[in-house]
């Protein structure tokens, strides 16, 4: 079974649930959300497979999941990455935000989700268990892409979206 970091409003950790409970109630736990960006800018997506337990088909970042108990989140966000897309980058935590979403077969999102950005020039090597299909996407496509059909993509990453690009403008600006 998996456990999840149950946490109060501010990320302090309150107890541990098993995986699906979490998601039955909707217990508000500990998330990562990774974006990698490629050389050219271009964003990766993943199709998520048809086997996940939520979501399953729908488009979304390069990689989400759940930190273990005891497990710091660089090195829950680093396993992920590599488990699911073969794929190693030097990540970094830019921001976190809290959602809650309900899904179709009843689940339920509550996380406290912590962002991270990464910029990688490997041939991801996916997952098939986890993913189905990968895309690079320049920001002009992707943001008329999920315009036009928003139900093609998870909730979360219709929710974090417009923060990321926030975020990427500010680190553009910053860094000239």
């Amino acid at each position: 079974m998996d456990y999840v970091v149950l946490v109060d409003s501010k990320d302090q950790a309150v107890g541990t649930m098993e995986k699906l409970e979490a998601h039955r109630i909707g217990a508000l736990h500990r998330a990562f959300s990774i974006f990698i960006f490629n050389q050219e800018g271009e964003m990766l997506l993943q199709k998520r497979a048809l086997t996940k337990y939520h979501s399953p088909g729908l488009w979304t970042n390069a990689c989400c999941s759940h930190p273990k108990p005891d497990e710091l989140l660089i090195d829950a966000a680093n396993r992920r990455l590599q488990e699911e897309l073969n794929m190693v980058a030097e990540l970094s935590e830019v921001f976190d935000f809290t959602y809650h979403a309900t899904f179709d077969n009843g689940l339920i999102e509550h996380e406290f989700d912590h962002v991270f950005f990464g910029q990688s020039i490997d041939t991801p090597n996916f997952n098939t268990e986890e993913v189905m299909e990968l895309k690079w996407i320049d920001w002009p496509s992707l943001l008329k892409w999920v315009a036009d059909e928003p139900t093609q993509f998870t909730p979360w990453f219709r929710i974090v979206l417009p923060l990321v690009v926030k975020k990427v403008e500010q680190i553009k600006i910053s860094n000239g």
